[in-house]
């Protein structure tokens, strides 16, 4: 056998026996498969514990759902009929989806703009601050606020009144009548997690490189131009996290509902986070409660599984 056949088959792929050997004398193959053995119960704690605490609970859910009321026996998709032929859960799925939207809008909105804006100036940071405080306020809190200015006898009535743009006589009902309630208590929901994008948005904004921004600068692009094709292109992984977050909370929106409105009146400003709550605590129909649950639960997966699919498939 010649010297160069020699020489090529001992640097081919290792046999059995020299990976075996490369094991027991610490090669790179060794390390990796000892890595792996020492990630296994890592790994398999950190499934046990989702399975316990998130998987379980669901399919036990999905179960529930199936019964009859007080758990009377299998009735398939009844309780699902029932739901979407109900008319107050009816108007629950289109407040939710008021919720989802406003909250895209409002919020996403007011952050970016609030960032972009306070990014350059001296008391920028103040007045991120200001506007940054909210959040830091429990939503119940934040809601008895919104009770004391949104009553119809509350303060906003009374400054309106005041500088002459309403009649003191007939205020604006702004909790009792469908879809201004919807609409008042999402404008007010914004006005806490605002902040939380603005706070969000200033992150991604230092992470622009300033040379693109000057560059832009030098080529004559002004503020709305360079904010359009510089800075807000290289916001998307920011802006996926903020409406991916945004999305989430504003379907399962609860305690500032519940404490301005309790759903009312007539469940006319119900989302069905609190139809869940309420048909399954409150009107002891913990069947149908099961089912609300498992649709909420699908739609807040599906819109985010759509969204993050549609934005990692831009990024690729």
């Amino acid at each position: 056998m010649k010297v160069s056949e020699i020489e090529r088959l001992t640097t081919e792929r290792p046999t059995t026996a020299n990976r075996r050997s490369g094991l027991r004398s610490g090669t790179p193959v060794g390390h990796e498969k000892r890595a792996r053995r020492a990630a296994i119960p890592f790994v398999g704690a950190a499934l046990a514990v989702v399975g316990i605490v998130l998987l379980a609970p669901f399919v036990y859910t999905i179960y529930r759902s199936a019964l009859g009321n007080g758990g009377s026996g299998f009735v398939g998709l009844d309780n699902y009929v029932t739901m979407f032929r109900d008319p107050a859960l009816q108007r629950s799925m289109i407040n939710t989806l008021m919720w989802a939207v406003g909250s895209l809008i409002l919020p996403v909105g007011f952050g970016l703009t609030i960032a972009v804006m306070t990014s350059a100036m001296k008391l920028g940071a103040a007045a991120r601050a200001l506007v940054v405080l909210p959040y830091a306020l429990a939503g119940t809190v934040v809601a008895i606020v919104g009770n004391v200015l949104l009553s119809t006898a509350g303060s906003l009535n009374q400054a309106l009144a005041f500088l002459g743009l309403t009649d003191p006589e007939s205020p604006i009902q702004w909790l009792l009548q469908w879809p201004m309630n919807v609409v008042s208590v999402i404008v007010f929901a914004a006005w806490q997690t605002t902040g939380v994008n603005v706070v969000l948005y200033m992150v991604g904004l230092q992470t622009i490189p300033r040379e693109t921004v000057e560059a832009a600068a030098l080529d004559g692009a002004d503020g709305w131009r360079r904010f359009r094709f510089v800075t807000f292109p290289q916001l998307k992984a920011t802006t996926a996290v903020v409406i991916g977050l945004t999305i989430t909370n504003a379907l399962r929106a609860f305690d500032m509902i519940w404490v301005l409105t309790s759903g009312g009146p007539n469940r006319g400003s119900e989302t069905l986070a609190l139809s869940m709550y309420r048909q399954s605590f409150l009107m002891l129909d913990p069947a149908v409660g099961s089912a609300i649950a498992v649709v909420l639960t699908i739609i807040v997966v599906a819109c985010s599984w759509l969204y993050l699919r549609r934005q990692i498939g831009q990024e690729s």
